[in-house]
């Protein structure tokens, strides 16, 4: 039977490829050491729970909630914009309360696109970046995930070369996958560009909070004078508070594009539920200690990461932000690509990664791994690995044999 036109422009999940073979080992007894999957084992803040449980037992919040946020929601993310960025919002027209960053992405995708519309998407890049607008009919024009100065060349060559005039850039930093931390000052070159342009930016903010040089967090692109103009940001709870079930999170900026997106929202949800809107407005208001607990423990991660996988052979460079380091894959397995790299490790090695691949075709040189086990786990993942990489010229001639067998 022939695939509907939607899921027919969507390329294949090749992450689900490495989740079977998990699903397949797990069954049969193995300890699967995952790393892959972004998905945090962080107990949300005691405090955040308890506000939950108090207001759930009042039958009056039962009830439908607000698609947009309840408004004291609201009001909370708009004043930590102020206390973390300088950033003046007003919470009536230029905040929404979104499912997660994620559900913010997909519905604006359909606010704003109009079939063929061209996008302009870093590669690699999180996957529903480019989904988003592929499922709201939109084209997808690959750019290069390098804030730095080669990131304007190639955007100039796109807005002059395709046909229509692109419609949205988007930005992701601190970068999932990548980890990529972008400057103030590249951010101003991104707003001068889209103004001179009249090109929408929608910036993926959601890791502002997992950074580990506390002299430099990472900054909002609307911090820069004239960002309203053009930008909107989407920013999680998730990853900060250790939220990720919770589903909440924001889309801020913009006027005119997050009214398109309240609108569009209005007739597809009706908002998280009322005692998480609470609770996450308690935490938004909170001292900032929860947050900083959060980071302490990734940078711990981080650090035994690095230096365990570095020991087993497997270089990993250390993230500037984010609970992802992206690393090469080692060179004798590099020719394989990331798929097959990583259904090797779950073999192999009882060690399940994300293979660069499932971001984009430009990430299939390397792996993502998250900081989602505890330390003894990432130690034990970095011996595993390194017996697999000690028997590298047999596990190579076993794979070219199967594949000549093929």
């Amino acid at each position: 039977m022939e695939e509907f036109h939607k899921v027919r422009r969507l390329p294949p999940y090749v992450f689900e490829q490495v989740n079977r073979l998990k699903a397949s080992a797990r069954a049969a007894g193995a300890d699967i050491i995952d790393l892959g999957m972004g998905n945090p084992d962080l107990p949300t803040p005691k405090n955040i729970v308890d506000k939950l449980c108090e207001v759930v037992r009042d039958p009056r919040t039962h009830r439908y909630s607000s698609s947009k946020g309840i408004p004291g929601l609201r009001r909370a993310q708009a004043a930590y914009y102020a206390r973390r960025f300088g950033v003046k919002l007003n919470p009536e027209t230029q905040v929404v309360a979104t499912l997660g960053s994620k559900e913010g992405f997909a519905n604006m995708a359909q606010a704003i696109t109009a079939p063929g519309d061209v996008i302009l998407c870093p590669n690699p890049t999180y996957p529903i970046h480019a989904f988003g607008f592929l499922m709201a009919g939109g084209v997808i024009r690959s750019m290069n995930v390098e804030p730095d100065d080669s990131f304007f060349g190639p955007l100039e060559r796109a807005v002059r070369h395709s046909i229509p005039k692109p419609l949205a850039l988007i930005i992701n930093y601190p970068s999932n996958p990548t980890a990529h931390v972008a400057s103030l000052d590249f951010y101003k070159d991104v707003v001068e560009f889209a103004r001179k342009n009249e090109i929408i930016v929608l910036s993926d903010l959601a890791y502002s909070e997992i950074y580990f040089d506390e002299n430099n967090p990472p900054p909002s692109v609307l911090q820069v004078p004239g960002a309203m103009d053009v930008a909107v940001e989407f920013t999680s709870m998730s990853k900060t508070f250790s939220m990720p079930g919770w589903r909440m999170g924001f889309a801020v900026g913009n006027e005119r594009l997050i009214a398109a997106l309240t609108r569009v929202k209005s007739y597809l949800d009706y908002g998280a539920f009322t005692p998480i809107q609470v609770a996450a407005t308690h935490a938004l208001n909170g001292d900032g200690s929860d947050i900083a607990e959060v980071r302490n423990v990734y940078r711990r991660r981080r650090d035994v990461m690095v230096e365990s996988f570095g020991k087993a052979g497997f270089e990993v460079p250390p993230p500037a932000a984010t609970m992802f380091a992206w690393a090469k894959i080692p060179e004798k397995f590099r020719h394989l690509g990331s798929l097959e790299f990583s259904k090797l490790l779950v073999e192999k090695a009882d060690v399940a990664v994300a293979p660069g691949v499932g971001f984009g075709e430009m990430g299939d040189d390397y792996v993502r791994l998250a900081l989602v086990e505890n330390e003894h786990r990432i130690r034990q993942a970095a011996r595993n690995i390194k017996k697999f990489l000690s028997t590298a010229d047999e596990t190579m001639h076993n794979v070219i044999s199967l594949n000549t067998r093929r």
